[in-house]
């Protein structure tokens, strides 16, 4: 049977705008928990009958995104020993944590969904910021796309022309665009998701949320084309902020992860 294995990493020491995703591990939890039913009817898929490990969060180093990240490392080698069959999942968190399961699993595809590139060098004095995330993972030689994309500066854009780097806007975001920009990526890939790229009525709490985004059912049709046709080594939901367990942003968080375990579960199996 595929194992599950959870990792949450509850970080958001470089988060510019709205601090408190290091709650959203326990967010997401919390809604997966006791508040969504287990049985998702589309996929006839009950999450009660999966293999679904949750080994804890990863401890942090406080303000220090580097030491954070060589724990959760750490965290993860300990806890996920069979990437050739299991699925890692990690709860954010801010983005930069995203490059801990990505550094340790080292998959040839990053597909991110985003409301921002992530591609600065810098960003407030550190390239470790949630800013600079996925230029630090395409610098892995880890082929990148992003989805959803509706805020960046013009450094970020520059990088993306010159690197080749695939995108798509949120304006402009459909499922036939999206399919014909990742269908030749190459095995495993990686998901990440950004809580933030979907619109403001699904999200009110997230480190840097901005109207315009994706519906829920274009971003669940978009990983579900991807988990049907690649291997699929792991995935993130990063950045769901807030204290309050029952916001919008947990709720959306919790219903992601539940639709994205049953879709792992009806197409990853082979």
């Amino acid at each position: 049977m595929k194992k599950y294995i959870v990792v949450g990493i509850p970080f958001d020491a470089t988060t510019s705008f709205m601090p408190s995703a290091r709650f959203g591990p326990t967010l997401i939890r919390h809604a997966l928990k006791y508040l969504l039913e287990s049985y998702v009817f589309e996929y006839d898929v009950d999450l009660a009958d999966m293999e679904l490990i949750d080994t804890g969060d990863s401890e942090i180093v406080a303000g220090d995104p580097i030491g954070t990240i060589e724990r959760s490392v750490r965290h993860i080698r300990e806890n996920f020993d069979d990437p050739e069959n299991d699925i890692l999942i990690v709860l954010g968190g801010e983005h930069t944590v995203s490059y801990a399961a990505v550094n340790f699993l080292r998959p040839r595809s990053f597909v991110v969904f985003d409301t921002h590139f992530d591609l600065c060098d810098e960003y407030q004095g550190t390239k470790w910021s949630h800013a600079c995330v996925t230029r630090r993972v395409h610098e892995l030689g880890i082929d990148v796309v992003m989805a959803g994309v509706r805020s960046a500066m013009k450094q970020e854009l520059d990088y993306a022309k010159n690197n080749k780097i695939p995108w798509i806007h949120s304006r402009e975001f459909s499922l036939e665009k999206f399919t014909k920009t990742v269908e030749k990526l190459s095995e495993p890939v990686y998901i990440s998701i950004d809580i933030d790229v979907f619109d403001l009525g699904l999200v009110g709490d997230a480190g840097t949320p901005e109207p315009g985004g994706l519906n829920f059912w274009q971003v669940v049709e978009a990983v579900e084309w991807i988990l049907c046709n690649k291997k699929v080594v792991g995935f993130d939901i990063v950045e769901v902020a807030g204290t309050d367990l029952s916001s919008k942003s947990a709720i959306t968080g919790g219903k992601l992860l539940k639709y994205l375990l049953a879709l792992c579960e009806k197409y990853q199996l082979s």
